[in-house]
């Protein structure tokens, strides 16, 4: 596939980006270099690599998954532009 100054023209109108007439061909150039190193990505063979989310093997720390109250009403609560009875107080929005 190959990118032309008027998909890179349109490309820029999409992203809301403003770009002179004179540097769409090099913008033009930049996406097909960007889409010829996605189609040597594509030919990497990834059969049998697990996915990874670090560089370094991380095992996050546990606890225990046990309910609690929190006991933070008061404090929570005192954030709260209008509070009644506990409650976070909003305005009757639906008839």
């Amino acid at each position: 596939m190959s990118i032309d100054t008027e998909t890179a023209r349109r490309v820029a109108k999409l992203a809301r980006i403003a770009v002179a007439e004179d540097a769409l061909p090099a913008l033009a150039a930049e996406f097909n270099a960007i889409l010829g190193f996605i189609e040597q990505l594509n030919e990497v063979d990834v059969d049998g690599v697990e996915p990874m989310t670090s560089v370094t093997p991380q095992r996050l720390k546990r606890r225990a998954d046990v309910v609690t109250d929190g006991n933070q009403q008061a404090a929570v609560l005192k954030n709260a532009p209008d509070a009644r009875e506990g409650f976070f107080a909003v305005p009757k929005v639906v008839e």
